[in-house]
């Protein structure tokens, strides 16, 4: 009877012992552990942003309307009935931001210029007051050590290309916007090495022009039910098309007359969830690759092969657009790097049904692949502010070996990760600077990021936090924030450091 209590009590003893060692270990945790030290030498960090959603002063200086202008104005369009007439007010306080970012530690930010700001019509004769802008942002970067990486596209499009010819449906846009970014490799390429040609096409195929949600709202589905013009079937593709052709013409032009002399690089930023098969069934695994083809595959193929994937050539059938022989020489092996918007992972089951495609006809019942972010009535993780935002941090490492084995290994950078909180009047500020689920957040990514190349051999240069700022969210308007820190919209758009600033400054500060 002793002997066995004597066991039993050893036993207790060393299970009491081993949770200590792992309760000590979580407490150590991968929190602690990883910081900029963790990363290879060389990676860059830092903070994205655009210009529509930062600057504000819409009509000043010379700068165009733009379709995010027409859109924003429109009644019903923006969630919280907001514009983006000041949003934060970059375009005055770009110097404290600056210093905002160099007291965080960040080597680089990526942000946009503004298509209408440098030609307030689409084309025609350059604006110098906003040359001078993007020339003083620029030098105020640099002059505090902070890498630009500068985005040519992030959705704004003048509004007076569209008036004109319908902007991105018609191949006259690709001669416009080849004439803007060889501007702007004239103006600022002695300081800029990092282009970003165009940012997110996919979310702007289908939230511009197959449902209608963003601008420039275009779309068929239900009779014209939302939108005044377009055609969900067919539009979407127009629209990639011609975009794609635009990079492969701007980085044919950058690599002929001025790689040798500015030394830099091209690239654009794609939006990809990553997707898991909702079941191990051969169907949902497949349609789980259908949803990235129609993805990523549907950009990224052409630039790397010339060629859209073949699962898009095989279902879109006529409607897809085809690359004459020397665009797809133009357009292959067009990029220096791919930028990767990540935030979240969803499910992605066979659409059996094809109800959705009796209804909508439309590029995102294409792919026969229905994808959301539940199995069932179980959520796949935590959610954010967003609707669409769920929080699964392993998607960074799966994506990240998806690109690696599927495209050869490619360089990679993250140009946008983050997730937001919500916007609430009743929440007081020194609440609402509490964000530890951001925090978490983005040590968790950061931490599967780090595995994905530490351990598998990713090539990954360079992770981008969206955003600096709570800023003015596109269709969301000011319901949603991103933002490390937090902009009071009620008193002159001051900025206050959230807990997750203090947390990227020690992570930022640890080099050994």
């Amino acid at each position: 009877m002793g002997e066995k209590a004597l066991s039993m009590g050893h036993r207790h003893v060393l299970w009491l012992c081993a949770l200590i060692v792992v309760m000590l270990m979580g407490n150590h945790g991968s929190q602690a552990q990883i910081s900029r030290a963790s990363f290879p030498k060389g990676f860059t960090f830092g903070t994205a942003s655009s210009a529509f959603q930062y600057e504000g002063a819409v009509k000043e200086d010379g700068r165009g309307a733009t379709v995010w202008d027409t859109f924003s104005h429109e009644f019903g369009k923006i969630l919280d009935r907001s514009n983006a007439d000041v949003a934060v007010d970059q375009y005055h306080l770009y110097k404290e931001d600056v210093q905002l970012m160099k007291d965080m530690g960040m080597d680089a930010y990526r942000f946009s210029i503004a298509w209408s700001r440098i030609f307030p019509n689409g084309s025609g004769e350059i604006n110098q007051a906003g040359v001078d802008h993007y020339n003083n942002l620029i030098n105020a970067l640099l002059a505090q050590g902070i890498e630009p990486y500068v985005t040519l596209f992030h959705w704004d499009l003048p509004q007076a290309l569209e008036d004109s010819y319908k902007g991105w449906l018609d191949p006259q846009i690709i001669k416009d916007f080849a004439n803007y970014a060889e501007t702007c490799f004239q103006k600022f390429g002695d300081r800029v090495k990092h282009w970003i040609t165009f940012n997110e096409p996919h979310t702007l195929a289908i939230q511009g022009y197959d449902v209608g949600l963003q601008a420039p709202g275009r779309c068929s589905v239900l009779l014209h039910l939302f939108c005044r013009a377009g055609n969900s079937a067919t539009e979407p593709y127009i629209f990639a098309h011609n975009m794609l052709l635009s990079h492969a013409t701007v980085a044919d032009i950058y690599r002929n007359k001025y790689k040798g002399k500015q030394g830099g690089q091209l690239g654009v930023a794609f939006d990809v969830i990553w997707f898991e098969p909702g079941s191990n069934s051969t169907d949902d695994i497949e349609a789980a690759q259908r949803a990235q083809d129609f993805q990523l595959g549907w950009f990224l193929e052409p630039l790397l092969f010339g060629t859209y994937p073949s699962s898009m050539v095989s279902r879109v059938g006529d409607r897809l657009p085809k690359f004459s022989a020397s665009e797809s020489a133009l357009l292959k092996n067009s990029l220096d790097f791919i930028g990767i918007n990540h935030y979240t992972t969803f499910y992605a089951y066979k659409n059996s049904t094809n109800i959705i495609g009796d209804l909508f006809n439309d590029a995102l019942a294409d792919s026969g692949a229905i994808t959301l972010p539940f199995k069932g009535f179980t959520a796949i993780g935590d959610r954010a502010n967003s609707i669409w935002l769920y929080i699964v941090p392993t998607g960074m490492r799966s994506l990240m070996n998806y690109i690696r084995t599927k495209y050869g290994n490619p360089p990679v950078i993250i140009t946008e990760n983050g997730m937001d909180d919500p916007n609430n009047a009743l929440t007081q500020i020194k609440d609402a600077l509490k964000d530890e689920k951001r925090i978490k957040y983005h040590n968790d990514y950061l931490t599967n990021l780090l595995a994905a190349i530490k351990e598998d051999g990713c090539n990954v240069k360079g992770y981008f936090v969206w955003s600096l700022l709570d800023n003015w969210e596109w269709a969301a308007g000011y319901t949603s924030r991103f933002g490390l820190y937090f902009v009071d919209y009620k008193d002159k758009l001051k900025r206050y450091p959230k807990d997750s600033v203090q947390w990227f400054k020690k992570f930022l500060s640890s080099v050994s």
